[in-house]
């Protein structure tokens, strides 16, 4: 599948497969000109660009995920745990990234900041009505298949 990619930076660097068959495209840290590194203070969140503009085809959404490196080695993580990237969308992909840590973390220019997935999604047209089926879990929630 082709996908169109505009860089809105020069220093800006086109998405990456870690290995020929990784599902995500790592997304880089593309800082301003006369910025080398992003401070993250503790339990906080910090919005990183990466420089790209990105025209996903319709039908389908880009999902933005965690890069366990990055998470497992400095607990960064997206913001919102997936964000989600619609196909009518031009402006630059940005990530917010959250410090679950106690300590600093520092992001540096071209980083690897998380991961995008191209993903399909269905349409969904919903009705309104008076019953749902009946099931045998029925409206039992959290916990309920469990022990």
């Amino acid at each position: 599948m082709k996908i169109q990619i505009k860089k809105l930076n020069n220093n800006a660097i086109i998405p990456t497969q870690g290995s020929t068959y990784s599902a995500g495209y790592d997304l880089y840290a593309c800082l301003d000109e006369n910025v080398d590194k992003i401070v993250i203070q503790p339990h906080t969140t910090e919005k990183i660009g990466t420089g790209l503009a990105i025209a996903i085809p319709n039908g389908y959404f880009g999902a933005i995920f965690a890069r366990s490196g990055i998470s497992s080695k400095k607990g960064l993580r997206p913001a919102n745990c997936v964000g989600v990237c619609d196909s009518d969308y031009r402006g630059e992909y940005i990530v917010a990234l959250h410090n679950d840590t106690d300590n600093v973390q520092i992001v540096e220019q071209h980083e690897r900041i998380a991961q995008l997935v191209v993903m399909p999604y269905l349409e969904l047209d919903f009705e309104e009505c008076e019953n749902l089926s009946e099931t045998t879990r029925g409206a039992n929630g959290f916990g309920s298949t469990g022990k």
